[in-house]
């Protein structure tokens, strides 16, 4: 499973500070690299729902 940050983003932060691999790229839009873990503490810290699985 991989996981895929959406429109939905206000770019907050919270996925950076809980994201253990530093897989959270900041910019305009927040992406997500091949770095991820895959271990899903992004998805359940994003106050917007914005992170899915792909």
């Amino acid at each position: 499973m991989t996981y895929k940050i959406t429109d939905e983003c206000v770019a907050c932060g919270a996925c950076l500070d809980s994201c253990p691999s530093d897989a959270i790229v900041e910019g305009d839009v927040y992406t997500i690299n091949d770095d991820c873990a895959e271990c899903g503490l992004c998805v359940d810290e994003c106050p917007s729902d914005a992170i899915i699985e792909e």
